[in-house]
């Protein structure tokens, strides 16, 4: 596997710096809707493995039509965010989770792992580059996409021997429109997220694209975000955008990761918080298989005392 340094990286900047749009009051950021000036990219061949590091001014991808991606589904991303704290400084939040977690998900869908350097290196020098990106608004941040595709253009059934990883910036508001208050959740009771054994534990763009269905449905129905079951219909999985937390009278519960649920930093970083905390709490924290019809009995019985999720895109 290839890595890059700092020499093989090739900085292209724009000569178009786009207007800043936080620094209009009255525009609303919004979720994923206006990009920063620049992008990474790094290419992948099985002769070169990682090579091709360059920074370059934002713009459409070229692609072979026949591209395993557009056929195949061989597309992962994660999601990760920066933050601008009062001093003016600018902090990532465990970018090494990120990583890791695409590592894996790329040994799931036989994609190339991108090495560390690749990952970590390219997304510092991208946001060295795009800083004045990052807004200074509290509850607003920089949202980091890095993507990894299958690119080789074939249309036989087999993993790509091409690949590329790009990273995009999108400076943003609140994931919900509702803000940062409550939102409603819809049970799904027909369509299953990811069955154990699939892709339910990577974070392929193909889980999010059989979830959507159930997500305009949940929209009509005057709600924000899909409640997940498991393939039985009973135990409770996750939200379309959050892991989900259920604070009990004597328990602090989260699905166990079962290989359907993706495993989120945001959920195990509040797991360390908790436990790290249990004692004083007065409650124990679990991470164990909770049907819904347990936590219906549970909020019948007024032991629910909330519900909460945690996600990167959602906090």
């Amino acid at each position: 596997m290839g890595s890059i340094t700092v020499m093989d990286l090739h900085i292209q900047k724009t000569s178009s710096p786009k207007h800043l749009p936080f620094t209009d009051p009255k525009v609303d950021l919004g979720f994923g809707k206006i990009f920063t000036d620049h992008m990474f990219l790094s290419r992948y061949t099985e002769s070169k493995g990682w090579h091709s590091a360059e920074v370059t001014p934002y713009g459409p991808l070229q692609m072979d039509p026949a591209a395993s991606v557009l056929h195949y589904g061989q597309s992962l991303f994660e999601g990760l965010k920066a933050f601008r704290r009062e001093d003016g400084s600018i902090w990532i939040f465990r970018p090494e989770y990120n990583w890791k977690r695409m590592c894996e998900g790329a040994d799931r869908l036989t994609l190339p792992q991108p090495s560390r350097e690749i990952f970590i290196k390219g997304l510092k020098e991208l946001l060295q580059l795009d800083q004045r990106w990052v807004p200074p608004a509290v509850g607003s941040s920089l949202y980091i996409r890095p993507t990894l595709i299958g690119s080789e253009g074939f249309l036989g059934l087999r993993p790509a021997m091409e690949a590329l990883f790009f990273i995009i910036l999108s400076p943003v508001g609140s994931y919900y429109a509702e803000g940062n208050k409550p939102v409603k959740i819809w049970l799904e009771t027909t369509d299953v997220r990811a069955p154990i054994g699939g892709l339910g534990a990577v974070k392929a763009g193909a889980n999010y694209a059989a979830s959507l269905r159930a997500s305009v449905s949940a929209k009509k129905k005057g709600c924000s975000q899909v409640l997940w079951l498991d393939t039985k219909r009973e135990g409770i999985e996750e939200v379309g955008t959050m892991n989900v937390f259920f604070v009990l009278n004597d328990e602090i519960v989260t699905p166990a990761l079962n290989g359907s649920i993706l495993p989120g930093s945001m959920r195990d970083s509040v797991l360390q918080i908790l436990r790290g905390k249990g004692k004083s709490l007065g409650k124990k924290v679990s991470e164990r298989r909770i049907t819904i019809a347990e936590l219906s009995e549970r909020h019948a019985r007024g032991e629910l005392l909330e519900a909460f999720g945690t996600g990167t895109a959602a906090v």
